[in-house]
């Protein structure tokens, strides 16, 4: 399957759905779905939001992604990252539609010290992760050779809610801030990973599992003191404050994270070239 020209986003108030629509190729017609117009527990809503659209293409955005919480809330993950990414695979299916599923590094144990490659085996370590992988598993159960899943890291974009628009805050609220540096793996933008998704879609055939992030790595004291350097260069902040480090272990959280979850995204950059997260994250920093 080649030239799609019409999609179906489903998790329309996600930062990615948000940044799948901003970088959306012309030729493309695109319908972003939220749950007020889609219940991915069902597959009869599902199969009506494909008709409708006449959508050629889904791509799957709809996740519970609140990593603490879901350690308390094993059921709402379960159901929206394990079940409805099962249906909305089994309606891709049934209507011959191509499906792009997102993912994340958080299938990973983050026990290994390389970048983890499509071929390594999932482990998660918290209820999030487990979910996830319960997912993939899911779309992968499905049979259909016109679906895929895309895994990819630590998200941020302008829109939504995310680790570089919470530092920014903080930043103008709190005179010093102490953040993780015992977790590794490599920031995404958002409309970078949107864009691979569209050249991905033109795909003339999928591979079962790709995965997608910037270039570089870092942890997460590293990222917050780019985002500082960035946004005074930019003039987006007025003061520089001092960034401690801390371990995993000194901040109180009811998951676990991966220590290292980098992405080896080598058979992906045969699709589209990746840049730096340096470069990236500069680009998002100028549209706040």
């Amino acid at each position: 399957m080649t030239s799609v020209s019409r999609a179906l986003i489903i998790g329309k108030h996600g930062q990615l759905a948000q940044a799948l629509i901003a970088s959306k190729p012309n030729k493309i017609i695109a319908t972003a779905m939220g749950r007020d117009d889609v219940d991915i527990g069902s597959l009869e809503s599902i199969m009506a939001a494909i008709e409708l659209t006449r959508a050629e293409l889904i791509i799957n955005t709809a996740a519970y992604t609140q990593v603490d919480l879901a350690e308390s809330q094993q059921d709402q993950a379960f159901s929206v990252n394990r079940d409805g990414a099962g249906n909305i695979a089994l309606a891709a299916k049934m209507t011959q539609t191509r499906l792009i599923h997102l993912s994340t590094d958080y299938v990973f144990n983050g026990q290994q010290s390389k970048a983890y490659c499509i071929d390594d085996k999932p482990s998660a370590i918290n209820v999030y992760g487990a979910s996830k992988l319960a997912g993939e598993q899911a779309v992968i159960a499905a049979e259909y050779e016109e679906a895929c899943i895309v895994r990819s890291s630590w998200l941020y974009s302008p829109f939504g809610t995310n680790f570089v628009k919470t530092m920014l805050r903080l930043m103008t609220l709190q005179p010093k801030l102490s953040v993780i540096d015992d977790q590794t793996s490599c920031p995404t933008s958002a409309f970078e990973l949107g864009q691979f998704i569209w050249s991905l879609s033109q795909q003339a055939k999928l591979a079962p599992i790709y995965h997608w992030s910037d270039t570089g790595t870092a942890s997460w004291y590293q990222f917050a003191l780019a985002i500082q350097d960035i946004a005074l260069n930019l003039g987006k902040l007025d003061t520089r404050i001092p960034i401690e480090p801390i371990s995993s272990s000194q901040f109180s959280s009811a998951a676990s994270r991966p220590k290292f979850s980098l992405l080896d995204i080598t058979a992906s950059r045969q699709i589209m070239t990746a840049k730096p997260w340096q470069e990236n994250l500069t680009a998002v920093l100028q549209q706040l």
